[in-house]
């Protein structure tokens, strides 16, 4: 299986994804990173967004994370994220929510460090809901 590449996903409480793909691309910090079988290895933190797989078979996954750390070994690519949802498990509802509540969070934040996590928060939320988009938009097969 030299044409394939094992991708796992995890959570700070599960496995998202464990599979063989062809292609992974993510959000890298210095932009989008492309991942093929055999590449060089690598250990780089990634921003939020979502992490899309080419699967073996043909299909595709989606992923969002919340940052993390991406390793890339010549067979094995993993992604450790504290926040990782599958693309068919975002939820339009529950992310406009939390945004409403961080941007409250915002207006309302006394010192720098309530400011400063408001912001991360809006951040990821802004990247969970552009990956939910699109997810959404993506041709279905």
């Amino acid at each position: 299986m030299a044409n394939t590449i094992h991708v796992d996903v995890v959570s700070a409480e599960e496995s998202i994804f464990s599979g063989e793909a062809t292609f992974v691309a993510l959000p890298g910090e210095a932009g989008e990173l492309g991942v093929y079988p055999r590449h060089t290895p690598l250990i780089t933190r990634i921003k939020p967004g979502s992490v899309r797989i080419q699967k073996a078979d043909g299909g595709e996954e989606f992923v969002f994370v919340a940052g993390g750390i991406l390793e890339v070994q010549p067979h094995v690519v993993t992604v450790l994220s504290d926040t990782a949802i599958r693309g068919k498990d975002l939820d339009d509802e529950r992310a406009n929510s939390a945004k409403k509540a961080a941007e409250e969070a915002l207006r309302n934040a006394k010192s720098e460090i309530d400011v400063a996590r408001a912001t991360s928060e809006l951040a990821i939320l802004a990247a969970e809901l552009a990956a939910l988009r699109k997810y959404r938009e993506r041709p279905k097969h």
